[in-house]
């Protein structure tokens, strides 16, 4: 007895979903573990500016120097918050990385037939939005932002952390490096899960889900951005890949709209948020997801 259609193509959705995102899960887990391993607090914040808000604008460019997929990105954030790294800077840092690296940008590019307007569009989203969330989490939020730590970490407050700087220098070089892997795997194996859930729901409502309905939509500028929003946050693809299918829609919705699927996936999508519900305080996450719809959907509607 062979299996519909309809199965057999979720099951296809939901491979190449996997496929596509545990490399940068993997790579992202293993950056974890070194940072567990290597990163001393007191040195990280010796090369943060002192300043509040240049510290926002340092986050806010880190992704450009090193690189990272939203799919493994929110265990490296995780790791860097713990270690003392200010909340406004590690999450503008989480915000930017997987849209203002160079792979991504150079694969916008190519998706638009070499055209730099889109690619400046979506730079230019990923910062307005991660100036905005920066600015509330250093200057308004009180709220803490990780599960396991009950105080918020924005000005670097290392102590409660168990990794502290005197056992990260005291353990010899081998000592790190196989802690590293140690702690890798089990970051992998933790996150892995919730990228293989969040995978089957986008897979499911990819294909299940009537798109012929929302088409109708798009001929209002106003509702195109919504639809193509909730595209976003539906399809979860990776940031390296979904200029192309973005590209594709520019067509029929336009190239504003298309702008705001291109800012918003990379930052919510279904298997992010499960990935931030493992880690983030469920308020705090709210709260944040909240502030980046808002501030996508404001940009995306002006430019």
């Amino acid at each position: 007895m062979s299996l519909p259609n309809s199965v057999l193509q979720a099951s296809t959705i939901f491979v190449s979903i996997i496929i596509e995102a545990v490399p940068f899960v993997l790579f992202g887990c293993v950056i974890t573990g070194f940072i567990q391993s290597f990163l001393n607090p007191a040195k990280v914040s010796k090369f943060l500016p002192k300043n509040k808000f240049l510290a926002i604008l340092s986050g806010m460019v880190l992704g450009f120097f090193f690189p990272s997929c939203e799919c493994g990105i929110i265990p490296v954030v995780k790791e860097l918050i713990k270690k003392g790294v200010p909340s406004y800077v590690a999450l503008t840092f989480m915000l930017t990385a997987p849209i203002i690296n160079p792979v991504v940008l150079f694969s916008t590019y190519i998706a638009f037939n070499n055209n730099s307007y889109p690619v400046f569009l979506r730079v230019m989203g990923s910062l307005v939005v991660a100036l905005v969330v920066g600015i509330w989490l250093a200057y308004f939020n009180k709220l803490a932002i990780l599960k396991d730590i009950p105080v918020d970490l924005g000005d670097c407050s290392c102590e409660s952390d168990t990794y502290t700087a005197e056992n990260v220098d005291n353990k010899t070089f081998f000592k790190k490096v196989m802690g590293a892997f140690y702690h890798s795997i089990d970051e992998f194996f933790d996150t892995g899960r919730y990228l293989v859930i969040g995978a089957v729901l986008a897979a499911i409502m990819q294909t299940y889900l009537k798109t012929s309905i929302l088409y109708p939509l798009a001929s209002n500028h106003f509702t195109a951005v919504i639809v193509m929003m909730a595209f976003a946050f539906i399809l979860s693809l990776c940031s390296e890949a979904d200029a192309f299918i973005g590209s594709s829609m520019a067509n029929l919705f336009g190239l504003t709209p298309v702008i705001g699927f291109l800012v918003y996936g990379p930052m919510v999508d279904i298997k992010n948020l499960l990935m931030m519900s493992r880690h983030f305080n469920r308020k705090f996450m709210l709260q944040l997801i909240g502030i980046v719809t808002g501030v996508v959907f404001i940009y995306t509607l002006i430019i």
